[in-house]
């Protein structure tokens, strides 16, 4: 009903130019415009997210766009957000399945069955913020907890691209130039080059990788027979979810994270537009979570709302959810086309270790940034212990056995955190 209601507005909210709102839009070649640039804002991410967990990336771009759909027609096109990959479940994807960082996932099945799982009680978390608000999720988790989980993601992470994403001295040096080109891009340049930073430095790298393997011989050289074999429309590679309590158990507690996440986004964009959001937070909720479960039935990984595409946002001061629309329709055109997934597995291993370093270290910068921007004071010796040891206890992978099942260091630091706090926080 949502989605009848709002297509039975857009004629009468067409605009022209200036800022516009989500329940208005631009004339539709301009929105189509507007959509290819979401496209791009998105692409890096949701396309390296999967290779890091070992999933076919043309079954994330495509469910990036049919959870981009299902999230529109649940808000009823209220809230503008783009669902993409979440880098929130890899480190427990690879705890749950043992991957080594090359390849496909070959338990990719046990991952898929703890996503689904963690967007049911994302869901169900969705469905109580619609009835009573979301002030117990911000006593639960304030912005020292919040900020310390998120920073831990990145750390925990960090010993993927150094450890095995190098197979040699020179992988290495690939390594080094790819991150300092990502850094030249983000430094150097400006406008929607700088906003495509990722991609950008990840394309620059390949060519110097390619330069330097395939033209002078110094590593192996990068093997584009697979592009040109592949396909330009064909079915992407379904997987089927197989459900183990033991997968289920370490990957739902992500859904903090993408509560935390989804509550920030939508705050900042209700900001960014003067527009009430916080009435469709459970929605939205409920959005990210029927998402997550599809994808995750399917073969992709859980999606989640786009920093990426709210920084477009605010470039563009362009809200329009129409544009959401199009840039979903795009990516599930892009999920039918093998070539497109041929050219993606082909960047060189040591390139993708080289953006990972990037990423994992953005990730846990963004966790520092809530602190900051929350004032989070560290004088207190409640919010100072709270983060110091949730930072040790997923940076190190503290692990604690219960049973035949095991909790990582992302699962401690983040259930440790918000026990801890709430053990500290008692009133004397």
């Amino acid at each position: 009903m949502g989605m009848l209601d709002w297509t039975e507005k857009s004629s009468a909210v067409l605009q022209q130019g200036g800022v516009i709102a989500p329940d208005e839009r631009l004339p539709w070649p301009q929105t189509t415009v507007m959509g290819v640039q979401h496209v791009i804002a998105m692409f890096g991410s949701t396309v390296l997210a999967p290779l890091l967990m070992g999933f076919d990336p043309n079954i994330a771009i495509l469910m990036s766009g049919i959870g981009t759909l299902i999230f529109f027609v649940i808000t009823g096109g209220k809230v503008p957000s783009y669902l993409g990959s979440s880098f929130a479940f890899i480190g427990v994807v690879i705890a749950a399945t043992a991957y080594a960082g090359k390849g496909a996932n070959a338990n990719i099945g046990v991952a898929l069955g703890g996503i689904i799982a963690c967007g049911a009680v994302y869901t169900l978390v969705g469905f109580i913020v619609q009835a009573v608000g979301t002030n117990w999720i911000e006593r639960f988790m304030p912005p020292v907890v919040t900020g310390a989980v998120v920073a831990v993601i990145g750390l925990n992470l960090a010993s993927i691209p150094v450890k095995n994403m190098a197979a040699s001295n020179f992988d290495s040096w690939m390594q080094v130039v790819t991150f300092v080109s990502v850094a030249l891009v983000a430094v150097m340049t400006r406008g929607m080059v700088q906003r495509l930073l990722i991609l950008v430095g990840l394309i620059l790298a390949s060519v110097i990788y390619a330069l330097l393997t395939n033209g002078l011989g110094w590593g192996k050289p990068i093997d584009v027979s697979g592009i040109a074999n592949a396909a330009w429309v064909g079915m992407p590679n379904f997987t089927a979810p197989v459900f183990t309590a033991n997968a289920m158990m370490l990957i739902v507690p992500v859904v903090i994270i993408l509560v935390a996440e989804n509550l920030g986004h939508i705050k900042a964009v209700t900001a960014m537009t003067g527009k009430n959001l916080d009435v469709y937070m459970g929605r939205a909720f409920i959005g990210d979570g029927v998402a997550t479960m599809v994808s995750g039935s399917a073969g992709g990984t859980g999606v989640t709302t786009y920093a990426e595409n709210i920084g477009v946002m605010a470039a563009t001061k362009i809200y329009s959810t129409a544009v959401f629309v199009v840039a979903a329709l795009i990516a599930v055109l892009l999920g039918f086309s093998p070539k497109f997934g041929a050219l993606i597995q082909a960047i060189p291993l040591p390139v993708m270790g080289g953006v990972s370093i990037v990423v994992f270290g953005l990730i846990a910068i963004a966790g520092a940034r809530i602190w900051v921007t929350n004032k989070v004071d560290f004088s207190d010796n409640k919010n100072l212990l709270v983060a110091a040891i949730t930072l040790v206890l997923g940076t190190g992978d503290f692990t604690l056995k219960f049973g035949q099942f095991a909790l990582g260091g992302i699962g401690t630091a983040t259930f440790g955190a918000i026990l801890l706090y709430a053990l500290l926080n008692r009133k004397a």
